[in-house]
């Protein structure tokens, strides 16, 4: 494998994720608190206090955020949170992501109470903690020159959990709203493991949910969180950053898949398109025999865990499936790199892959088909141009 070029950051939550947590992850990774600082005063918020300070938990060194104010915090709905932002200094692409996690945050809020997204009050999530813990995340992730960030399937804890509604079983009921289409798993710990401004801002940040990318690791980071947990773990979060020596691709998906004998396929194109748009990794569409001896198609998509539940929708929107079966599954995939190969009728995009026995050049079919069609060329032989000099001589990255 090669690298990259690609900043890879990896989310390891095996014990869950607060705000805080996050936060503190990103500050003990290398993000530079003190720009963090900066960034934050530009909220405007009086009376803001920010510590950080370096803990030990079981033995491994993390980051505990701690945020204070001189004043008490109001209750804030959601456009009260975007008019804060959109008032503040904040870089645009902070302040958008931002608003993209309190609106997420809002949504999940609005349904498990059955009211409007601007009626929502945010109680504890309003609070200036969680606004610090957001954008302050966001921000350092932009300082470590993050490009792609995976998250480790989330664990979940049981119970009840105290707040102003009263008591509310765990997993919140935001928090499940907000993982929809996530990897978890249970733990039998009587504790809240994730908190809704974490699944917010997991879900709305991550590429993909998983194991761990391929990468070499550059950092390390542990963020600390505020409990001990009953069975004895550390409470920590911890961030690995590095370059990417893979493709970029999710390595766990989920293949979904359906059955249709009373749809037409003249459809497919269209079909695959909107797809595509919507983030699926590949389409296809194979003929089979169905009961009562119909002819019919089988429909298989594969997609990144964080895109399923969109893609769902859209299968059960655009064909005649009442049904859909979906697993998660590993895959792997070979980096490649999109280059221009130098041929006798100029140069050609192509991707270079590198296989276990080495690097090999594959001619892509639209660059190939519109030379082979301008030139009035067999497409044939542009393929064994591209492959012949693609693999003889150095290639130009694209």
């Amino acid at each position: 494998m090669t690298l990259s070029g690609t900043t890879t950051a990896y989310f390891d939550c095996f014990s869950g994720a607060g705000g805080d947590m996050l936060l503190g992850a990103v500050i003990a990774a290398g993000a530079n608190a003190k720009r963090i600082e900066e960034e934050l005063a530009k909220l405007h918020l009086p009376g803001l206090s920010i510590s950080v300070e370096q803990k030990t938990v079981q033995a491994i060194s993390g980051i505990k955020v701690t945020i204070g104010s001189a004043s008490e915090q109001q209750l804030r709905t959601l456009p009260a949170i975007v008019a804060l932002l959109e008032q503040s200094g904040l870089t645009r692409e902070v302040r958008d992501r931002a608003v993209e996690v309190f609106t997420a945050l809002a949504r999940a809020e609005a349904k498990v109470h059955a009211i409007t997204v601007d009626r929502v009050h945010f109680h504890e999530i309003g609070a200036l903690d969680t606004i610090v813990d957001v954008v302050g995340t966001i921000f350092g992730l932009q300082l470590l020159g993050v490009r792609r960030l995976v998250t480790s399937a989330l664990p979940l804890g049981r119970g009840f959990v105290r707040c102003d509604h009263g008591l509310l079983p765990l997993p919140a009921p935001a928090v499940c709203e907000l993982l929809q289409g996530v990897p978890t798993y249970g733990l039998e710990l009587t504790q809240e493991l994730i908190t809704p401004t974490a699944a917010a801002l997991l879900v709305t940040l991550a590429d993909s949910f998983g194991p761990m990318p391929p990468m070499r690791i550059g950092a390390t980071g542990y963020g600390v969180g505020s409990h001990r947990l009953d069975n004895g773990q550390p409470n920590l979060v911890r961030l690995i950053i590095g370059e990417g020596l893979d493709s970029g691709e999710a390595q766990l998906v989920e293949v979904i898949e359906t059955n249709l004998d009373d749809w037409s396929p003249e459809g497919f194109p269209y079909l695959c398109e909107r797809l595509f748009a919507k983030g699926a990794l590949d389409v296809t569409l194979c003929p089979v025999q169905m009961k009562k001896g119909r002819p019919g198609f089988t429909l298989q998509v594969i997609s990144p865990t964080a895109a399923a539940h969109t893609l769902k929708e859209l299968i059960l929107t655009e064909t005649t499936a009442i049904g859909l079966r979906f697993r998660q599954e590993e895959r792997r995939t070979l980096p490649r790199e999109a280059v221009t190969v130098p041929t006798r009728w100029g140069e050609v995009i192509a991707k270079k892959v590198l296989t276990p026995a080495g690097w090999t050049v594959h001619p892509e079919y639209e660059a190939c088909r519109e030379l082979a069609g301008r030139l009035k060329l067999p497409l044939q032989a542009v393929y064994n141009e591209v492959r012949s000099k693609g693999n003889q001589q150095p290639c130009r990255r694209s």
